[in-house]
């Protein structure tokens, strides 16, 4: 789906990333990477198969838009160095022409040698790009002028069917004072929005993007 802002187009995708034809900038937020690894290091039984199920659906978006600038919008890695992180490492090396951008967000603790050694350029705050402002946690975001465009809640919406059955998906949310992009990763959990008047929410559905 295409939209407005700030009198910008752009691309929500059904696969929770928003694309910036203007510049050429693809945007996740809330990647997760890590996180199933973290689990099982834990002991609780947790598919390893989730990285790599996120990571495709990367390269699906990457295929797509022929972004040059990836940009992670905080929580790209969700603990320590693991077997998820090596495996992205390892996918990683088939975009060497990308420009890999990470916002830092609350999970991502790694050093700065370890992003370094992956090649990926970190902004401790924030990522400005023409009206917009990306930031992990837009309430702490005090410049004026630019739209922050955050993720960090894992946003959702309930859906009530005509049957009074209620679907609850992931979901972008476009207010007054900022953006919200959806969580990236598919293990994570969903924090319920209610819009007021004023402010746009679009469902992430299985086959689209539309707006509620």
């Amino acid at each position: 789906m295409t939209i407005t802002c700030q009198d910008e187009k752009l691309i929500l995708d059904k696969e929770r990333a928003i694309f910036l034809p203007k510049y050429q900038l693809l945007a996740i937020s809330d990647l997760h990477l890590g996180k199933s690894a973290h689990f099982r290091q834990a002991g609780l039984q947790v598919p390893a198969t989730i990285a790599q199920t996120d990571l495709q659906r990367l390269s699906l978006l990457i295929k797509q838009y022929h972004p040059k600038t990836l940009l992670i919008n905080g929580d790209m890695f969700h603990h320590g160095l693991n077997t998820d992180i090596d495996e992205f490492s390892a996918w990683k090396k088939q975009y060497q022409e990308l420009d890999f951008l990470l916002i830092k967000g609350n999970h991502d603790r790694l050093s700065s040698a370890d992003y370094a050694a992956m090649d990926i350029n970190i902004h401790e705050r924030s990522f400005c790009l023409g009206p917009f402002c990306f930031i992990h946690q837009a309430p702490n975001y005090t410049e004026e002028e630019l739209y922050p465009i955050s993720g960090h809640i894992h946003p959702g919406v309930t859906i009530v069917g005509k049957a009074k059955q209620r679907l609850k998906f992931p979901c972008f949310y476009f207010g007054k004072e900022y953006a919200l992009l959806p969580a990236f990763s598919l293990f994570t959990g969903l924090y319920n929005i209610y819009p007021k008047a004023s402010e746009r929410i679009f469902a992430v559905t299985p086959k689209s993007v539309l707006e509620v």
